[in-house]
Order: C-alpha cells, then sequence, then structure tokens
C-alpha cells in the first residue's frame, strides 16, 4: 500500500517538525511547505493527497492559500485541513468558506492527528 502524502504548510518550524515527525509515525510521507508562496510554487510540480494549512503567516495567509488550490485545475480535488490556533467560530467558517474540507485547532495531539486525516482521506475517496 502507498503512503498518502500530505504537504505541511505553516511558517513555524517547530510546528512543521512536529507534524511532520506525527505523520511519519502515522505512515505517511510529508512535504514541507514554510509559506503560502512556497506551497504554491511546490504544487507545479507535488500534488499531495491533502493539505494541511496554517491560516496566519505572512504576506498570504492560509484562506488566500486555501482559495487558490481550489481554483487551480491540479489542486482543486484535494483536501485542505486548516490547522491553526484560530478557534473562534467565525475562523471555522471562513476556512470552511474558502474551500477548507476540515478545521483543527491548536494545539493538537499529535497521536490523533494521522486518524484525523486518514479519515478525512477516506471519507473523499467515498
Amino acid at each position: 500500500m502507498s503512503k498518502y502524502k500530505v504537504m505541511v504548510i505553516d511558517d513555524e518550524p517547530d510546528i512543521v517538525k512536529l507534524v511532520k515527525i506525527s505523520l511519519e509515525m502515522a505512515n505517511f510521507e510529508v512535504v514541507e511547505a514554510f509559506s503560502g508562496k512556497e506551497c504554491l510554487s511546490k504544487t507545479q510540480t507535488i500534488v499531495p493527497d491533502l493539505f494541511l494549512l496554517d491560516i496566519m503567516m505572512p504576506e498570504m495567509n492560509g484562506y488566500e492559500v486555501c482559495q487558490q488550490l481550489k481554483t487551480q485545475e491540479r489542486t482543486k480535488h484535494v483536501p485542505v485541513v486548516m490547522l491553526t490556533a484560530k478557534g473562534q467560530k467565525g475562523d471555522a467558517e471562513q476556512g470552511l468558506k474558502v474551500g477548507a474540507d476540515d478545521y483543527i485547532i491548536k494545539p493538537f495531539d499529535p497521536y490523533e492527528l494521522g486518524e484525523q486525516i486518514r479519515e478525512i482521506l477516506q471519507q473523499k475517496k467515498l
């Protein structure tokens, strides 16, 4: 069985590292991006099975990145999960409005993260 590929987009290297370790332990392949622009650049050659996207980033926030991913032919079918400290009700609604498939609030349980992502990917297949 091939591994699911997840692109983790966050401007905080410690968060990316924690998420990467958590997902690799859950048998995912992880691609890192430290900004929205880097994510969009990488999608020219890499199309993951899922995007795990922070909202609060410099230059281009996660809402803007999600909106672009959902309008590009190569990536519009790929689930986007917002992983963010922004936990207000309106924040989640805004994420879903721009095309996010789910919303996970930091701090998150590193052990549960892989299971949550696997569930989202399996639901998408149905």
